[in-house]
């Protein structure tokens, strides 16, 4: 999920540890939970420090190591230990669980969304993304938002507030579960193209009624469309292009970091007089027909880089950062 929607649930796994009567009835320990469930709801993401290291590392580790079943420990531990060192006439314990639940909360959550986590580190490095959720939806959002503010108004008393909300956000996710499911065979229903061995991925966007679709074909190409209602509308057809000007840039580390965390990547090349510019771009992320989510690579007529750029940029505001009309 986005930032803010973490940020919301971490106030509200706040309300929800009301329905804990050691926290309910003592103002030093609601406090105390209170700080470990925002902080926690934001920890798996602290990784965002690593952009000080280049948009590389960040793309190639974001959402990583972070999220793993390890460091579901390490942030429960570390953000409690602290908080328990400050609120000393507290019970730790009570800390510890709402801290661990807000930690877990926020990994479990990323799972839905198509960027994904490597929640299953140390034994897989896979990305698990099962694409159900946006990673801003707009129902989560609001609803938590809205009973942050019903509590602090004092409108109503957080307990069955809170209560209520996980159960209507559980009953939520299950709903949406179902309807990516039956999506998922509704596109494979509608597509008259279909053959043996394709696969395909519905992914979901702020509009609960439109999906954006990836069909990935057996010789490696994608078929990139739109399920608008009951209405499948392929747009484009998707592809890595043969020349070496790939094949070189396939070596540059920005690349290969890019490549690390998608498999839904196609490259193109651009000849100019004075080099290439291979543009890589993730086809599951689609705005306004273009791929924003990108690698792209500058090098000369000897393959030598001349500049790079891996992250979320439009086309033209990628041309104007890397100079590519300049030569």
């Amino acid at each position: 999920m986005d930032t803010a929607t973490h940020f919301v649930m971490g106030l509200s796994l706040a309300g929800l540890a009301y329905v804990d009567p050691a926290v309910a009835a003592s103002p030093a320990l609601a406090t105390a939970v209170l700080l470990g469930t925002v902080i926690g709801s934001q920890a798996p993401d602290f990784d965002g420090v690593l952009r000080l290291k280049g948009n590389a590392v960040y793309v190639k580790n974001h959402r990583g190591i972070t999220h793993s079943l390890p460091f579901l420990v390490i942030w429960t531990a570390l953000i409690s230990g602290i908080l328990a060192m400050l609120f000393r006439s507290v019970p730790a314990g009570h800390i510890i669980l709402w801290t661990g639940i807000a930690v877990c909360v926020h990994v479990f959550s990323d799972l839905f969304n198509t960027y994904g986590t490597q929640a299953a580190r140390p034994f897989s490095e896979r990305w698990i993304s099962w694409n159900i959720i946006h990673i801003f939806d707009p129902f989560i959002f609001s609803t938590h938002a809205a009973a942050v503010l019903l509590w602090s108004t004092g409108a109503l008393q957080p307990a069955p507030l809170f209560t209520g909300l996980y159960m209507l956000t559980i009953l939520y996710y299950v709903w949406r579960t179902v309807v990516h499911f039956r999506k998922t065979a509704e596109v494979k229903r509608l597509d008259s193209s279909r053959r043996e061995g394709d696969r395909y991925y519905v992914i979901p966007t702020v509009t609960f009624n439109k999906w954006h679709v990836v069909k990935a074909l057996s010789d490696g190409s994608f078929e990139i469309g739109v399920l608008n209602g009951q209405e499948l509308e392929w747009r484009k057809h998707a592809r890595t292009e043969q020349h070496p000007a790939i094949e070189h840039s396939r070596q540059h580390p920005d690349v290969q970091a890019f490549l690390y965390f998608t498999s839904f990547a196609v490259a193109e090349v651009e000849n100019l007089p004075w080099g290439y510019v291979v543009r890589w771009a993730d086809v599951r992320y689609r705005h306004r027909k273009q791929y924003p989510f990108v690698a792209v690579l500058v090098m000369d007529k000897q393959y030598q880089p001349i500049n790079t750029y891996v992250g979320w940029l439009s086309a033209k505001k990628m041309d104007k950062r890397l100079s590519i009309n300049s030569g």
